[in-house]
């Protein structure tokens, strides 16, 4: 079935008709009149690339390297919850798809397989002589025990970077899920990371809490509790941005949740070139939100991010065929991208610049 697909979006009307509805919406849906959810795809449409010429390389080097660990191309896999809604194997499945492309996951806190489980399975599929790179998506906690018990676990399975979420004080407001009563996982699913968390019952599955009162004093508690390098994921502020930097922090994930918190937040692309000058090369920006094409990849790079992350697509193609289709979406991608930096005249992605992207005819000033 994936071979059916040309592209990542084609992935997206394959899983439509292969998901219940419901779960369908959960997935694709966002928050409030989703005006975010469509302006991350849509930004990218006002964008033109203008390439350069007679510069070619007869192959191009689309390696990145991100905190010690050598990624094959600078697409990541996003956190997104709950993979088995729609693939027996979820999380299993994704993971596997990552070690083969030869790429960073980073497993969701909200993951219904453990962490342990998700990095035996990157290890069992990687190739021999490479090591797989897993990153670990965090809630913090009100209760910080708990947290630095997840903490643990993450480090326990071999992740890499903790990826700490920070836009979401409270959940936001999706109104597809309240209009067809999605609240819960159906039986037999979980939050498994969650799962006899500290001192619980054997079995018990811990709800993950979100954190109101969340403040810079917990990315300063979590520096003194880690040793692993911390990613903030969710500022959009170039203010916060800097002042990220000042506690700390060994790297910024700019991402509105894929507009699934604070509605008629801008598109990340937008916001990339402040944000990225913001922090002015202290530390990597990476960005996600709206990648369905090389050329996004392109546009994200030469404006300043490291690397990309994609989320929703991973989760198309995990529902049309499962880890195949998981690794086809990835596939797809490294060749649009390879493709792309060919044709903009670049040997590898340091030659990607902020000069080859300008506004598109008609939509005005960006920057």
């Amino acid at each position: 079935m994936s071979a059916a697909a040309l592209n990542v979006r084609e992935f997206e009307a394959l899983a439509y008709k292969t998901l219940d509805p419901v779960y369908y919406d959960y997935i694709a849906g966002g928050s409030r009149d989703e005006i975010t959810v469509r302006a991350n795809e849509e930004a990218f449409t006002r964008l033109s690339l203008l390439p350069r010429v007679l510069r070619g390389s007869k192959q191009r080097d689309l390696s990145v390297t991100l905190f010690g660990a050598r990624s094959s191309m600078p697409v990541l896999i996003s956190p997104t919850a709950f993979h088995r809604l729609v693939c027996a194997e979820g999380e299993v499945a994704t993971a596997r798809a990552a070690a083969r492309a030869d790429t960073v996951m980073i497993a969701s806190m909200a993951s219904t397989v453990a962490v342990g489980e998700v990095a035996a399975a990157a290890r069992a599929a990687a190739p021999p002589d490479r090591e797989p790179t897993l990153w670990f998506q965090l809630y913090l906690q009100p209760d910080l025990d708990d947290t630095e018990a997840l903490i643990g676990r993450a480090a326990a399975a071999g992740c890499r970077a903790l990826v700490v979420t920070v836009d979401s004080p409270v959940l936001g407001a999706n109104e597809r899920n309240q209009r067809n009563h999605f609240h819960d996982l159906p039986p037999g699913l979980a939050c498994e990371n969650l799962r006899n968390l500290r001192g619980d019952e054997p079995g018990d599955v811990r709800q993950i809490a979100m954190s109101p009162e969340l403040s810079w004093d917990h990315i300063d508690w979590l520096r003194e509790h880690t040793d692993l390098p911390i990613l903030l994921k969710g500022v959009l502020h170039p203010e916060d941005a800097r002042i990220a930097v000042g506690h700390g922090v060994d790297g910024l994930l700019l991402s509105n949740h894929g507009g699934r918190q604070l509605d008629t937040v801008p598109a990340t692309i937008d916001l990339l070139p402040e944000f990225a000058a913001a922090v002015d090369g202290s530390v990597p920006v990476l960005l996600d939100g709206g990648i369905r094409r090389g050329t996004d990849v392109v546009k994200a790079l030469a404006l300043g991010a490291a690397a990309v992350g994609v989320g929703r697509p991973i989760v198309w193609g995990l529902a049309a065929a499962g880890e195949e289709g998981a690794t086809r979406v990835l596939e797809l991608l490294r060749e649009e991208l390879d493709h792309t930096v060919a044709l903009c005249g670049a040997r590898d992605l340091a030659d990607l610049t902020p000069d080859l992207v300008r506004p598109a005819a008609g939509s005005g000033s960006r920057r």
